[in-house]
């Protein structure tokens, strides 16, 4: 899908915020608003991944391995590795 520019008035202190935490995230922060507008737009149509993300424990595994990710405790491999 082609993509467009949209302009967006933040406070100073949000923009900083979203740089700050994209940064951590390893993505950019027209990531995270695009990614907050489809969570958005899935639980108004009722998407069924909706159903999967509010799971408890899919969202306990998710939270679990962003922890280990931002902790260094995740044990990276390269696509040789794991499709051998």
């Amino acid at each position: 899908m082609a993509k467009n520019k949209l302009n967006i008035t933040l406070d100073q202190d949000l923009i900083e915020f979203s740089k700050l935490y994209a940064n951590e995230q390893r993505t950019t922060v027209s990531e995270l608003i695009s990614q907050f507008l489809l969570n958005l737009k899935r639980t108004k149509s009722q998407d069924p991944t909706e159903v999967i993300i509010s799971d408890p424990e899919f969202n306990d595994s998710l939270l679990e391995t962003i922890s280990r990710i931002r902790n260094g405790k995740e044990n990276w491999l390269t696509y040789k590795d794991v499709f051998r």
